[in-house]
C-alpha cells in the first residue's frame, strides 16, 4: 500500500495472495478520461493453475470496480487466441506465467509501458528455474524503471533471497526467522515405513478409515500419477489424476471439479504442491516422499489451510532414490529427518490407522 518494494515469506495457506490481491485492487485507478483502457499490474506465478487461480480470485472482489479488469494467460491454450482477446480488451491487471507473457509482450499484443505495479507469486519456484528465470528477467526489464515490485513465497533459501533482491529497490523484507514458524500448527503429520508392494493396499486402507472431504495424493511422476488413479478407479476409488502433461482444457477441467467439490479424490504430481488452493483439502498422502524439505512443507501445505486443521501422512520406504537435477541419492527416511531437523518438528510413525487417527485431529468441528 506504501508503495515501496516487499518482499515476502509466510506459511502456506495463510493468506499470501489475498494481501496482493487486495492491495492492487486499492491502488488500481480508472483511466483517464478519453483514453483506452492499459495494463496497471502484472502478476508472475509459475503454474497455469495457480495463474487461473489468482485470476478468479480478483474477479472475486473487484465485482464493484468496473475498471479494475483481469484477464489470465498461460501456455497450453494458441497464442493467436490470447491476442485476438487483448485487441478486443486490453485488462488493467494481467496474470500470468513467465514463458507466455514473455511472447506476448515481444509480439507486442501487450504494451507494458504503463505498468505500476508487478508481483511474482512462489517466486522461488518462477527464479530456480534458469529458463523461467531468463523469461521474468525479459519481462522486467519491459517494465518502466519506475514501478511497485512485490515478491512472496512460503519457502525461501539464502540463494533465492539474494535473487529476488536484485529485482527490488531497498525492499521491505518479512521473513519468518524460526522455522518452526513455517509449519501449520492445525496439521497432524505422520509418516508410515511401508515397501512398494505394501503402498497401495496402505492408502486404500487410509482411504476407507479416514472421514476426508477432500484428499490429494501425490507422486513423484506422471507415469506414476496416471497409473495411481488408474489403480484407485478399479478399486472403486473415484480418482482423478492431474499433471503437467495433460491438455490444458482436462487439467482446468479437473481442478475446477476439485473447486466445486464434485472430484473428492486427486492424483497428482507436485503441480499441485505449490499456491493451488483447495478449500475442503483436509487429507495429503504423499505416496512417493517429496524429493526435499521444501517440496514437503509445500505438499502438506495443501491440507490445514486458513487455521484449519487436516492430516499429513507420507509413506517411507527403505529404497534409495536418484534426484536427478541435484545428481545425488535420497532415502524417504533422510528427508524425513532434513523435515523434522530443519523445520523443527516431530512426525510421529503410523502404525495402526485405526487406533492411532481420530476425527479430532482433522475434521473441524
Amino acid at each position: 500500500m506504501f508503495g515501496g518494494d516487499v518482499l515476502a515469506q509466510a506459511k502456506s495457506g495463510m493468506g499470501k495472495t489475498a494481501v496482493f490481491v487486495f492491495a492492487l485492487l486499492e491502488q488500481l485507478a480508472p483511466p483517464p478520461e478519453g483514453k483506452k483502457p492499459f495494463c496497471q499490474a502484472i502478476v508472475l506465478v509459475h503454474a497455469r493453475e495457480l495463474a487461473y487461480q489468482i485470476e478468479q480470485e480478483f474477479k472475486r472482489f473487484n465485482k464493484y470496480l468496473p475498471y479494475a479488469t483481469t484477464s489470465v494467460f498461460f501456455g497450453g491454450i494458441p497464442e493467436e487466441e490470447n491476442i485476438r482477446q487483448l485487441k478486443k480488451e486490453v485488462p488493467a491487471i494481467v496474470v500470468a506465467t513467465p514463458g507466455r507473457l514473455k511472447a506476448l509482450i515481444q509480439r507486442r499484443a501487450l504494451d507494458v509501458s504503463h505498468v505500476k505495479w508487478f508481483v511474482v507469486d512462489e517466486f522461488d519456484r518462477c527464479l530456480e528455474d534458469i529458463k523461467m528465470r531468463q523469461d521474468v528477467q525479459t519481462i522486467f526489464m519491459k517494465l518502466p524503471k519506475e514501478k511497485q515490485v512485490m515478491m512472496f513465497s512460503a519457502t525461501m533459501t539464502p540463494e533465492m533471497r539474494d535473487v529476488a533482491k536484485k529485482f527490488m529497490n531497498n525492499p521491505t523484507e518479512v521473513y519468518v526467522d524460526q522455522r518452526a514458524k513455517l509449519t501449520l500448527h492445525g496439521l497432524a503429520q505422520f509418516y508410515m515405513n511401508v515397501t512398494e508392494e505394501k503402498k497401495i493396499s496402505k492408502l486404500c486402507e487410509i482411504l476407507d478409515a479416514v472421514e476426508f472431504n477432500q484428499v490429494i495424493i501425490f507422486t513423484s511422476s506422471v507415469e506414476r500419477c496416471e497409473a495411481l488413479a488408474m489403480q484407485l478407479r478399479a478399486l472403486k476409488f473415484p480418482a482423478q489424476a492431474i499433471h503437467s502433461r495433460m491438455e490444458q482444457k482436462d487439467r482446468l477441467r479437473v481442478y475446477e471439479s476439485c473447486k466445486s467439490n464434485e472430484t473428492r479424490i486427486v492424483v497428482s504430481t507436485d503441480l499441485f504442491g505449490r499456491g493451488v488452493d483447495i478449500d475442503r483439502i483436509n487429507l495429503v498422502v504423499q505416496f512417493d516422499m517429496a524429493s526435499d524439505p521444501d517440496s514437503y512443507l509445500h505438499r502438506a501445505g495443501r491440507a490445514g489451510r486458513f487455521g484449519t486443521k487436516g492430516l499429513t501422512i507420507a509413506f517411507i520406504t527403505e529404497e534409495e532414490k536418484e534426484i536427478k537435477r541435484e545428481n545425488r541419492k535420497y532415502t524417504d527416511g533422510g528427508i524425513l529427518k532434513e523435515v523434522q531437523d530443519r523445520f523443527e518438528m516431530q512426525i510421529g510413525e503410523l502404525t495402526d490407522i485405526k487406533t492411532q487417527l481420530n476425527e479430532s485431529q482433522y475434521m473441524n468441528q
